[in-house]
């Protein structure tokens, strides 16, 4: 094990070393560094003992300690199956006869990002752990502003990063306050801390997992990078905040509200981030505020399992447990799949509006049928993965309806919001596969697109591999599952109860529909097609513009959401007989960050400029902001004094 690691953290620094010099020497490093780390985390996941290793000199006044459990091998695994994918995607999509100045840059930071992840995962020291989460952000940051001569590219990295920091800086007084009760930087399962610092750790980790109020740096740097960062950035790296949520949850005692507040951002972000999605017109935003919804979805599950821990271990927090720990996989694996898929779509295209697309399914068949079997799957519909996961937390919450626990009055309404969230993310994905895959092209650039390279397919079709295989046979990943919750909650360990029936159910429904899809084929194939226009509603000559937008599709659902949008509209109506022009804008704001936090920051800037006022270099002033600042304490000093 502890060779493994060794070699997957060298190969990585050799990936980062050689990357300037020859893309393929680092792209080899790099998957066989993601190669070794993911058979060490199997190795965890799968086998009987965790994995520890404490340093023989001292690093920060303590010896350095090292652990992989169940919980940080589960995320592990991730980590390098999706950073593998996406080293290999990069090749044909971010090569160095396209983009010579930033190609070599991307695979260095690439690769230190996982190096750093995979250092966030195994770390069991306070201290070291901030050094690692803070290199890992940065990384991140370079990730983000690779092709930084965009100004929308550099404002969303630095947003990224003042909001990495406000996250950092809650970090920071947790670990050094659990040092302070504890007595010593290591960390481990402890219950000799107060309870009221899970609040630090819920705001720090959840700025990076970016749940709802804290999503607000997602939407613009997931849409400004480049597809393949994106990717990793959706997938994994916002995972790295729920693990700190539910390893410092597992680890620690916690308030007896915080089940309740995680159930509840959960749930808020569920709903309200794939109502956003659902407004947007840039296919890259609607991904990302997707995120913000499946963040929830694994909210509510972590949240039902701190419920379920504190009224006597139920047994319905296990499946909750479960069902958030297996979404954590499936939402990497599907949301990255989706953000190649974009990519793909922005590389044939040259845009990232869904407005200027159409009709692609035709030149990119491919890459139509991968996007389509990964908006299934995060629509969370059978038999792909993205059901298995959410199942698991139905089943968990409506156990706690049934059995009128403590929870009961909470679990249902929980239910409802999450059958709401996943109803509106099938209209969102139905929105973005139909104004981009089908139709009739809108622009040029749309008629003359182009199937993407192979090597950029192969990553795609593996990713979709992975989402059946979990859908069609869930009982393979049960033994990790069953593992993660054990290091979570000792004596907590899964069944295959609920799998006896879904497994195979899942795998009927795929044959099914894989044979009803073949007697259609060849049907068509045997009575010929003829293709035709469709009604055209008397007009001579159709056009393109005359096909529903994204707009339309999303029109009714964005109007419930009204309250919470706060839309900007545009309007300027025909005039006269023979009107030559009209307009009719509307775009969606991020309400949090345009609405709330802007504001905020643009008037502390203003007070802040009126104080630079008082500091005009006049000795008899700042004599007088003395005398004044003593005066004022004695006036409270006499005060205080009084009887």
């Amino acid at each position: 094990m502890s060779g493994a690691l060794l070699f997957a953290a060298v190969c990585l620094l050799a990936a980062m070393c050689a990357a300037a010099r020859s893309a393929r020497v680092s792209f080899a490093f790099t998957m066989a560094g993601t190669l070794a780390g993911l058979l060490a985390a199997l190795a965890v996941l799968f086998g009987p003992d965790d994995w520890e290793w404490t340093s023989a000199f001292a690093l920060g006044g303590e010896p350095a300690h090292l652990r992989l459990d169940g919980v940080s091998a589960l995320f592990l695994a991730l980590v390098c199956v999706i950073g593998g994918a996406g080293a290999a995607y990069a090749r044909g999509y971010w090569p160095d006869s396209a983009y010579p100045a930033s190609a070599a840059r991307g695979r260095v930071w690439w690769n230190a990002l996982v190096l750093c992840m995979g250092l966030v995962l195994t770390v069991s020291n306070g201290l070291l752990f901030l050094m690692a989460w803070e290199a890992f952000a940065l990384c991140g940051f370079f990730l983000i502003t690779l092709d930084n001569r965009r100004p929308e590219v550099r404002k969303a990295g630095w947003l990224y990063l003042a909001a990495s920091h406000a996250g950092t800086l809650a970090l920071f007084a947790f670990f050094a306050l659990l040092a302070a009760h504890t007595g010593t930087w290591d960390l481990g399962p402890t219950r000799d801390v107060p309870p009221h610092l899970f609040w630090l750790a819920l705001f720090g980790f959840g700025m990076k997992a970016g749940f709802f109020p804290c999503h607000i740096w997602l939407p613009s740097a997931h849409a400004s990078a480049p597809s393949h960062v994106s990717a990793i950035m959706s997938g994994v790296a916002i995972k790295m905040g729920v693990y700190g949520i539910a390893r410092f949850g597992g680890w620690l005692p916690v308030p007896a509200s915080a089940g309740y507040a995680v159930v509840g951002l959960g749930a808020a972000s569920a709903v309200l981030g794939i109502a956003f999605a659902m407004a947007q017109n840039d296919i890259k935003r609607l991904l990302a505020y997707c995120s913000v919804e499946n963040i929830g979805v694994i909210l509510i599950g972590l949240g039902a399992a701190l419920l379920a821990r504190a009224h006597g271990n139920a047994a319905w927090g296990k499946l909750a447990l479960a069902g958030a720990l297996l979404h954590v996989w499936n939402h990497g694996l599907f949301k990255s799949l989706l953000f190649f898929g974009a990519g793909s779509v922005l590389h044939a295209t040259g845009t990232r509006e869904m407005s200027r697309m159409g009709g692609l399914w035709r030149s990119m068949p491919w890459t139509a049928g991968f996007f389509a079997l990964g908006a299934v799957a995060v629509s969370g519909l059978p038999p792909l993965n993205g059901f298995v996961g959410e199942w698991l937390i139905y089943l968990g919450l409506f156990d706690a309806a049934t059995t009128r626990a403590g929870f009961a009055w909470a679990a249902l309404p929980a239910a409802i919001l999450l059958a709401m969230a996943g109803a509106l993310a099938l209209a969102s994905f139905l929105k973005a596969g139909g104004t981009i895959f089908l139709g009739a092209p809108r622009t040029k650039a749309a008629a003359h697109a182009r199937e993407c390279a192979p090597g950029m397919l192969a990553p795609m079709g593996a990713l979709a591999a992975a989402c059946a295989v979990i859908g069609i046979a869930p009982a393979l990943v049960l033994p990790a599952i069953s593992r993660a919750a054990g290091s979570w909650n000792p004596g907590w360990s899964v069944t295959g109860a609920p799998f006896s029936i879904l497994g195979p159910a899942q795998f009927v429904l795929a044959a099914l529909a894989a044979a009803a899809g073949f007697l259609l084929w060849k049907k068509s194939r045997s009575n010929g097609l003829r293709r035709d226009l469709t009604w055209d509603c008397g007009y001579r000559e159709p056009t393109p513009r005359m096909q529903y937008t994204g707009g339309s599709f999303a029109g009714i659902v964005a109007g419930w959401f009204r309250w919470f949008f706060w839309p900007e509209r545009r309007f300027r109506r025909p005039r006269g007989p023979f009107p030559s022009a009209s307009l009719r804008l509307e775009r969606v704001p991020e309400t949090v960050l345009e609405r709330l936090v802007e504001p905020a920051g643009a008037l502390i800037t203003r007070l802040s400029d009126a104080a630079l006022g008082l500091q005009h270099g006049r000795l008899q002033a700042y004599i007088l902001y003395l005398v004044a600042g003593l005066a004022t304490l004695g006036v409270f000093v006499f005060l205080e004094g009084k009887p």
